[in-house]
């Protein structure tokens, strides 16, 4: 585990701190994905995080010169949310959207599921097929990547130990140009893709002229449908040309037996997913089933950086001060631990509870600066300057929050292990949405899991919170 955490409140800091440390460094920004290969040492020789979430302008999302540029600090939910990716770059930002539960794309970064460079990972697929480049910077100068040469393998990228990806860059579609992302899972949220596949097709009167294919979770990386591409030109899309090209697209898989799927399976639903995604595009419902206004649980501001004038470096003996429920705090000892922990463990706030401790059930819910995120996954320290509310937080005093009094009124308490989760949840979903429908609140509350299955009753608390708002 870490032994120094390092809150860089400049990118050259942190390109500094890349520069000294090497291979024992990691860049940090949301950590979900690094929090579970340190706590189960799939991840060693890691000593040193560089926190990169307080600097300025990281999570901006920019169209230049034709181009759509996507900083490193940019979330999930801020790409979903983006009217720019929602014009320029669909595909992105429909991935975007189905990436683990509200929460986790509240904390996990673009940039960070790139590098991560697991061949399962959504938004890689879309960026490759818009024709994507990477910028990397260090303290030595900064080279572009097209994202195409960018992967030499599983969980393998071309980045040296003292680079820091700066940039995602694009060339924005064009009016005549069409695209959709389309995964399959084994289950409607928070879901690994078993497969999945982007389009972007150019049209002229209804005709191909051009067509990028690509697929993920087929290969040891995402790969391109060349002979599919070929084919599509000069075709209009119909039924048959569409399953043609799907056929066409699985034989480019390469795909592995594992527990989630056998290989031949994943062959022949790359056909099924291709063919789906062309027909969409056909009939123009490249959008279907995308929400115009997704449950984002950011409450009514967007997420901030939360800038510090300079840098921060934390030890184990330096002291975690932030703000909890209202007071500040200041605690030592908790260095290496997770926010839950911190705040179970050395604060007493036992709302928050650990149950998957991995991001899967939402028990261990939080606000960090306003936003929903799980405890689990943010390590203590980058708590330090943090703004935290848990559970205990919502009531005044022997006064219920209303969504809490909603929650005891319609009896959605059974065990009540996941009940702080879903009340948190719905607070910032009521901020958002003040009168949700039934499909809005069932995605707002994809990232918590009952084991009671007690959903009615919680989604039926959920309405009355709304009716008497």
């Amino acid at each position: 585990m870490w032994h120094t955490y390092i809150i860089a409140a400049s990118l050259e800091d942190a390109l500094k701190a890349l520069a000294e440390h090497g291979e024992r460094a990691r860049i940090v920004a949301g950590a979900t994905d690094l929090m579970l290969e340190l706590q189960r040492n799939v991840r060693s020789g890691v000593e040193v995080l560089i926190d990169i979430t307080r600097i300025p302008r990281l999570d901006e999302i920019a169209l230049t010169d034709g181009w759509v540029h996507v900083g490193p600090g940019v979330l999930h939910s801020q790409a979903e949310a983006s009217p720019i990716l929602r014009q320029y770059g669909f595909p992105l930002a429909q991935a975007s959207w189905g990436v683990g539960s509200p929460q986790i794309r509240n904390r996990a970064t673009i940039a960070g599921n790139l590098v991560t460079a697991s061949p399962a990972n959504d938004t890689i697929v879309p960026l490759m097929a818009l024709g994507a480049q990477v910028t990397l910077r260090s303290v030595s100068g900064k080279r572009t990547v097209p994202l195409s040469e960018f992967y030499t393998g599983v969980r393998r990228t071309v980045m040296r130990p003292d680079e820091m990806l700066t940039e995602i860059a694009f060339p924005a579609m064009k009016p005549n140009q069409r695209g959709v992302f389309l995964k399959m899972g084994l289950r409607q949220a928070q879901v690994i893709s078993v497969v999945s596949a982007a389009a972007v097709l150019t049209l002229e009167d209804g005709v191909v002229q051009d067509a990028k294919i690509t697929l993920g979770a087929v290969a040891p990386t995402i790969i391109r449908a060349p002979e599919a591409e070929a084919y599509l030109k000069g075709k209009t899309l119909d039924e048959a040309v569409a399953a043609e090209a799907g056929r066409l697209a699985a034989e480019a898989a390469h795909p592995i037996d594992d527990l989630r799927a056998s290989a031949e399976y994943r062959r022949r639903m790359v056909a099924v997913l291709v063919k789906r995604a062309l027909l969409r595009i056909a009939e123009g419902r490249e959008a279907e089933n995308f929400p115009e206004r997704p449950p984002l649980l950011w409450g009514k501001a967007r997420p901030q950086p939360n800038p510090l004038p300079k840098t921060v470096v934390l030890t184990e003996e330096t002291p975690i001060r932030f703000r909890v429920n209202g007071r500040e705090v200041s605690v030592k000892g908790a260095f290496r631990k997770s926010l839950l922990r911190l705040l179970r463990e050395e604060v007493g706030f036992t709302g928050p509870k650990e149950a998957c401790g991995e991001g899967e059930c939402g028990a261990c819910e939080v606000f960090v600066d306003g936003v929903a995120a799980l405890s689990c996954l943010i390590p203590a320290p980058a708590a330090y300057g943090r703004d935290i509310v848990t559970v205990e937080g919502l009531a005044q005093g022997e006064t219920l929050h209303a969504v809490q009094q909603a929650f005891v009124e319609a009896g959605a308490v059974q065990c009540g292990f996941c009940t702080p989760g879903f009340v948190m949840t719905t607070v910032k979903l009521l901020e958002e949405h003040p009168h949700p429908d039934r499909e809005t609140i069932q995605e707002a509350l994809s990232g918590n899991l009952c084991r009671c299955t007690g959903y009615y009753k919680i989604v039926r608390a959920v309405e009355r919170a709304a009716r008497e708002r």
